[in-house]
């Protein structure tokens, strides 16, 4: 009744809504739980992962359902088994998402495992290149604070990252301009600055040649191609906070997800 009511109050035909997605089977999201940690660092290459029992203890699921995660992980070539000793990571082939790092900032102050270490090759003010202007909403050629980050893996370099922000910004977030790492990230940093309460972001991804800057950063060979991975975050007034463009090298998995399909 209520839904008809405020259907006909704003003048327009019912539609047909779209259907609630399924959950996820408990295997799967206990295997997706694993995935982000390894893929985060939170379970280092060499790392021991909970045991069936103990997953079974810790996520109140029957042991089969505890085993079935572990095997989904198998599958994805994150984990191998030991004879009589348990299942341990493997050496990783695959890079944090923006999103894994901004929850791992969020949990714990830091978007870097452990495992991984950060340098800066470049922190100042530059002419702003025209994909970033547009998206920060500048005129082309603008001045826009850029950061550039390296983060090196257990196995060398595993992301080229760099942050830029509107040049205006030097006074009012400082620390911006330290090549230095940020407790929380940059995000973090200006929504307290600023005194913003919400943002979001929104993200776009291609594939492409490297250029010899990534290359060289990187460690890549002439005419690698490499991943590379757009964000733009905005303040809840849909105002540009930062553009990062994070470059990946090859045979580096940015992106697992499962979700259910439906037939």
């Amino acid at each position: 009744m209520a839904d008809s009511t405020l259907s006909s109050d704003i003048g327009h035909p019912e539609e047909q809504l779209p259907e609630i997605e399924e959950v996820l089977p408990k295997y799967l999201q206990i295997a997706g739980y694993l995935r982000d940690q390894i893929v985060r660092g939170d379970l280092p290459p060499g790392g021991e992962v909970p045991s069936v029992r103990e997953l079974a203890a810790e996520w109140h699921v029957a042991r089969p359902t505890a085993s079935k995660a572990l095997d989904a992980l198998r599958q994805q070539g994150l984990v191998e088994s030991r004879r009589g000793s348990g299942t341990y990571v493997r050496a990783p082939q695959a890079a944090p998402r923006a999103r894994e790092r901004f929850e791992r900032a969020a949990a714990l102050g830091t978007m870097y495992s452990d495992s991984e270490s950060v340098r800066f090759p470049f922190v100042g003010i530059i002419d702003a290149p025209a994909h970033v202007a547009a998206a920060l909403g500048l005129a082309s050629g603008s001045a826009v604070i850029q950061r550039q980050r390296v983060i090196d893996g257990n196995s060398g370099p595993v992301e080229l990252s760099t942050s830029w922000f509107t040049a205006s910004l030097a006074e009012a977030a400082p620390r911006l301009m330290v090549a230095e790492r940020l407790h929380g990230g940059t995000v973090r940093y200006l929504a307290d600055v600023l005194g913003i309460r919400s943002a979001y972001a929104r993200d776009q991804v291609c594939a492409r040649d490297a250029s010899a800057e990534e290359r060289q950063a990187l460690g890549l060979r002439e005419h690698a191609p490499a991943l590379v991975y757009w964000l733009t975050a905005y303040d809840s007034d849909d105002r540009p906070l930062q553009f990062d463009e994070a470059v990946y090298p090859p045979e580096h998995w940015a992106f697992r997800q499962e979700y259910p399909i439906i037939f």
